[in-house]
């Protein structure tokens, strides 16, 4: 079972120190296997780019989504809860900007950001704990601004959200209509959703979710 906040954030940045040079050599090049997500990076692109302001891969690991959204031609930096895998991103794309943070309390004025991805890094937040960061999204981003938000789903939504058992720590699948209400509830619109099959290497199926907070009237 995936732990209680506060104690899942030292939890899980404890645990993705204990792997991060495995796991940045098994991902380096994992969005090669993933044209879908690749079009959806490309989409997201062309959605925060006419906006002023940087994006903000929140959760973003050893850096190689960051680096691909700079080579789609975005002003963006990183963020990630562990040291470890902020020195490996820090190492990998030294032209590219990466700090040790929380998505639960990023040190950031309101609107700054023209887009915020989040690639499968909310899957260990407590369910309870989901809705106050999507308000924290919300509070970032521009207004026309986009959240690209990749989690695991589950096989029988009817079953609703539900632990299992994570390679690194425990971690949750979600309904993707129900996380979809909740940043509805936060304020963003939904976009754009894609639910896939898994691949041969992966655990389930994979699901993204586009949103935007809606432009002030």
């Amino acid at each position: 079972m995936a732990e209680s906040a506060p104690n899942y954030l030292t939890t899980v940045a404890a645990a993705y120190d204990g792997v991060a040079e495995v796991y940045a050599e098994l991902f380096a090049d994992v969005l090669d296997r993933q044209p879908l997500e690749r079009a959806l990076l490309s989409a997201f692109a062309d959605l925060t780019r006419p906006l002023p302001g940087p994006v903000a891969d929140l959760g973003c690991g050893p850096g190689y989504a960051t680096a691909h959204l700079h080579r789609l031609g975005l002003d963006v930096f990183g963020v990630d809860l562990s040291p470890k895998m902020i020195a490996i991103a820090r190492r990998s794309h030294p032209q590219l900007r990466f700090e040790v943070g929380t998505m639960t309390a990023l040190d950031l004025p309101d609107g700054i950001l023209s887009g915020a991805l989040c690639r499968y890094s909310l899957i260990h937040t407590p369910p309870a704990d989901i809705p106050a960061i999507l308000a924290e999204i919300y509070r970032l981003l521009a207004p026309g601004g986009h959240l690209l938000l990749g989690f695991l789903a589950t096989d029988e939504p009817a079953a609703g959200v539900h632990a299992y058992d994570h390679r690194v720590t425990g971690a949750y699948r979600w309904p993707p209509d129900h996380l979809t209400e909740l940043a509805r509830q936060a304020g963003l619109v939904e976009v754009a959703q894609l639910v896939r099959a898994p691949t041969d290497e992966e655990r389930g199926r994979q699901a993204q979710l586009l949103a935007r907070r809606p432009q002030q009237t």
